[in-house]
């Protein structure tokens, strides 16, 4: 597996200072982003809006994600070790032991869409 990137994207850069609700205006206006494989651990994205987004392969390390919704949001190969998830929607293809095992062993979520 890939080390996970530090995108230059200004949207990427967006959620490493932590302004989620610029994100998610920008997306709103069509703005496009690729944050397959990105780095977006330690960072505090409540309120991100992740209908559509692929966050396949990222790290979320440590990342507080109480409350989002990524029912809708590719999250295939990602890690959510030691994570904030409360109050989140997830897939309902992926498990809770699943998410259990990425949340405290670190281990990369599994899952198969239909």
């Amino acid at each position: 597996m890939a080390k996970p990137t530090m995108s230059k994207d200004p949207l990427f850069q967006l959620l490493r200072e932590e302004q989620v609700a610029e994100f998610n205006r920008r997306r709103a206006a069509g703005a496009k982003i690729d944050l397959r494989g990105t780095d977006l651990s330690r960072i505090d994205l409540r309120g991100l809006e992740a209908d559509g987004l692929d966050l396949s392969d990222c790290y979320m390390r440590m990342s507080d994600l109480r409350g989002i919704d990524f029912r809708r949001a590719n999250l295939e190969g990602t890690s959510f070790a030691s994570a904030n998830i409360s109050g989140c929607y997830f897939p309902l293809e992926i498990t809770a032991d699943e998410m259990a095992l990425s949340i405290s062993q670190g281990t990369r979520v599994r899952y198969r869409r239909d």
